[in-house]
């Protein structure tokens, strides 16, 4: 298996069984990834440098107007698309297998968490993989500290509050916040 049977499987959304030859592939792609993120985060890089690392990191093209603030951390990189103008503070966590799409001129804060996989909750499967993509719509505002779970789509103009865990669909030009994030007022 490569990383592009991976992809095929992780973007259908099909379960990547554990101990499976595509886990295999998912793991030897973290190794990578882990490799990488080392390199992006062990010591200062110019603006071209940083995208250059991230270019290798997801595979992806990145425009020249993306700005990444390290440290970034990802698990796997292979399975993120990043939009023009997008900006990515410091201590960002994607955790992509599932797909991270974030649309263009969007900000995401100080440490966000950004998660596509959840794990059976049949114990005897807990090892299998179960990818859902998060999508972020054309210039969202993502807090500090903002979680996103596995399955989310944060609408075109949307802000996420700090600190809010988004653990359903965020409406266009609406703000959310809280645990669970819940709609508190319209964007715009």
């Amino acid at each position: 298996m490569d990383i592009d049977d991976l992809l095929d499987e992780l973007n259908s959304g099909r379960t990547i069984p554990a101990g499976s030859p595509l886990h295999e592939t998912m793991h030897r792609a973290s190794q990578e990834a882990q490799r990488l993120t080392a390199e992006l985060n062990g010591r200062y890089h110019e603006p071209s440098e940083v995208r250059a690392l991230m270019e290798r990191i997801t595979g992806r093209r990145i425009a020249d107007s993306v700005t990444v603030f390290p440290p970034f951390h990802t698990d796997f990189g292979k399975n993120i698309a990043l939009g023009d103008g997008v900006f990515l503070n410091a201590g960002c966590t994607f955790q992509d297998q599932g797909g991270i799409r974030i649309g263009d001129g969007s900000l995401i804060g100080h440490n966000a968490v950004i998660a596509t996989l959840n794990h059976a909750l049949d114990p005897d499967r807990r090892g299998d993989m179960e990818p859902a993509p998060v999508v972020i719509g054309r210039r969202v505002w993502l807090g500090s500290n903002v979680t996103i779970v596995p399955g989310v789509t944060i609408g075109d103009d949307a802000v996420v509050a700090a600190g809010a865990v988004v653990t359903r669909d965020v409406p266009t030009r609406s703000v959310v916040a809280g645990v669970p994030a819940r709609v508190v007022r319209d964007s715009v």
